[in-house]
Formats: C-alpha cells, structure tokens, sequence
C-alpha cells in the first residue's frame, strides 16, 4: 500500500502514546493525525487538541483530541490506527477497525502470538479473534519486513523481546550457539516501561537509588522471546531488572558457542545478517553500547565481546523502550505498510 498514511492514534496520554505524539505529528509523511483518550482511563483526562495534553508541541504538532469509540476512529478518515491500549481492549475493538477498512498497529500483546492458548497463559485474558490472530504480522522489521507490506494488523513487538531477538537471533540461525549449555538473558528497564499507571514498586521512593530483579521466571515477554528465537524453555534463562532510570533497556547476553570463532567472524555475521536495516547498528568487535548512546532515538545497538579461546561470547544489546521498543519502531512498521522510506520521520 503506497501513499501517505492519515493517522489515528487511540490512547494518547499513557507513556507509549506521547511518544507517538512526538513522531506522528512532525512525520513528513503523516496527514491530518487525529488523537483519541479514553475516557474513565487512568492518566486520561479531556482535552480538545493535543498541545493541551502536551504543551511542548506547541507551534509544532497541532492535532485535534477527541472521544474514543470504534466508530469515532472509522470515522475520522483515517487509514491506520495505532492501538496504544490494553490488551483487552486492542483484542476487543481492532477487528472492527480492520473490518472499516483502517489498518492496525497494535502496541499490547494481544496479537503477538498465533497460539491463543499462550496467550491466555501468559496473559490471563481472552484471546483476540482467531482470524485476526492468524493474520496479524509480528512487526520486527528486520525480520518480517517483506510481510508488512501487505498487512492488515501488525502486532508491535515488546521491548525487552526486541532487544533480546535482535541481539541473539544472527547466532541462532546460523546454529553457532551450544543450545543444550543453555542462553543467559540478563535484561534491565527504566521505569517507564512499566506503564503509566501507579503502582507501589514504581513509584520514585521504591525506584530511585534502588536496583532489583522482578517477575523472575514469570514475565510475560518470556514466552515471545522464545517464540521468535525457536527457543525451547530449557535452553534460556530470562531475568528482567528495574533501573533507575527514566527509560532505556539493556540487554546482556550470555551463551557458549558450539565451534571456537574469532571476534571478526562474528561480527561479519552480525554486519551480513543486518545489512541494510539501518536501524541497527552493530559496534567494532570489543566495544559495548551503553544506553546513554540509543535513548531518545529508534536504534537498536549490539555489540558484543569475546573471549581467548572463542567459545564463550558476551553480547550487548541496548535501545529506548518507548523508542524502537514501541513507538519508534510501530512507526517504522507503518512506514513499511505504506512503502515509505524505514527511517522516515525517525532520524
């Protein structure tokens, strides 16, 4: 589908739909972006246009604000409807958004797995329609890109799994990690990954000067992780922490290689494999990115060390979480389903 997409984006106010505020309305590509809040939502509150919610978009993102329902978005004239809500609700209203004609971008988890039965596990909620569930395309550009295309519903990938499948997913296909030592995940966040509604272990006193672990054995993005990678649970161990920090992931990455390699080879591997996705940006054999070096921005950095005997490899995987870990990278899906250029209104 060619042409210049017209925007809706539903669920405005949480930390995800800001950043796509950010994104949408300076897009050179995006026509008349309209905003919709759900009413009765935590953290959404009335307002007529979007420089009410966010006055530093004054002067430069002027967007009308309205009521959510499923008929207001298919009726704004909108092409493409990012779904900035709950699981329940994506799962709820996109297949009558689809059946209007629009295109969906969804941000939850509702259509990340064809499997309903992993869903609901993981999940503890009803899944999305089965058809839907079928259809809809995992929106990891650098490796589904061709799919995007022709899409109708694009799940967004969560953003500890895109740091996770990006930086382990050239070593996987190409069969060089000793799968039965098993993989070590080592993930950490900011806080705004998780959400914007209050919660007593994210709020500044529980988070600032503290450091811990959570959901071990337990979180949810466990199961997309393995899904993608064709991990089976007794080959990886996935840990997520809690950082201090406004916003940001890294990943470490702990795993055996089956055959001894050299630091050149690996990262030729690296570099083919990622070739011509200019959102990833694979650093020289050796060097680490830190997350100071991908906040604020869509990139996915990896590097990655290894040691003398080239068996034991170490890789670094880093970048925003409200960026390429959500709202960055479901604009560079749209813009794949459009024909657009990847990097458009991202650099």
């Amino acid at each position: 589908m060619n042409g210049k997409p017209r925007v809706a984006v539903v669920g405005a106010t949480g930390y995800t739909g800001r950043e796509l505020a950010h994104l949408v309305v300076r897009h050179p590509s995006v026509e008349r972006p309209v905003f919709f809040l759900r009413e009765g939502a935590d953290g959404e509150r009335r307002a007529d246009c979007l420089t009410e919610l966010y006055p530093e978009l004054r002067g430069r993102g002027e967007a009308p604000c309205r009521a959510f329902s499923v008929d207001a978005v298919a009726g704004s004239g909108a092409t493409v409807a990012f779904l900035a809500t709950p699981h329940e609700v994506s799962a709820e209203v996109a297949g009558a958004l689809v059946d209007a004609g629009m295109k969906v971008i969804d941000l939850s988890a509702a259509f990340r797995f064809r499997d309903a039965e992993t869903y609901a596990e993981w999940y503890r909620l009803p899944p999305a329609p089965a058809a839907l569930l079928a259809e809809a395309v995992y929106g990891l550009p650098e490796l589904h890109g061709a799919e995007l295309r022709g899409a109708r519903v694009v799940a967004n990938p969560g953003c500890y799994p895109t740091a996770v499948i990006l930086g382990l997913k050239p070593l996987v296909d190409a069969g060089w990690i000793d799968r039965e030592r098993g993989i070590v995940c080592d993930a950490k966040s900011g806080a705004s990954g998780a959400g914007k509604q209050p919660k007593r272990e994210t709020h500044f006193v529980e988070v600032n000067e503290n450091f811990r672990a959570y959901n071990v054995f337990s979180h949810r993005h466990t199961p997309e992780i393995f899904g993608q990678l064709g991990l089976g649970p007794g080959e990886m161990m996935f840990t997520t922490h809690l950082l201090p920090v406004e916003r940001g992931i890294l990943a470490t990455l702990y795993a055996w290689l089956a055959e001894p390699r050299s630091p050149a080879e690996i990262e030729a591997l690296y570099r083919q494999f990622y070739a011509g996705r200019p959102m990833v940006r694979i650093w020289p054999a050796g060097e680490l990115p830190e997350l100071r070096h991908v906040v604020h921005t869509n990139f996915c950095d990896v590097g990655f060390s290894l040691d003398r005997e080239g068996k034991r490899l170490i890789v670094v995987s880093a970048l925003d979480n409200l960026g390429k870990g959500a709202a960055g990278q479901a604009v560079q899906n749209m813009n794949a389903m459009f024909g657009l250029e990847e990097v458009e209104g991202l650099l």
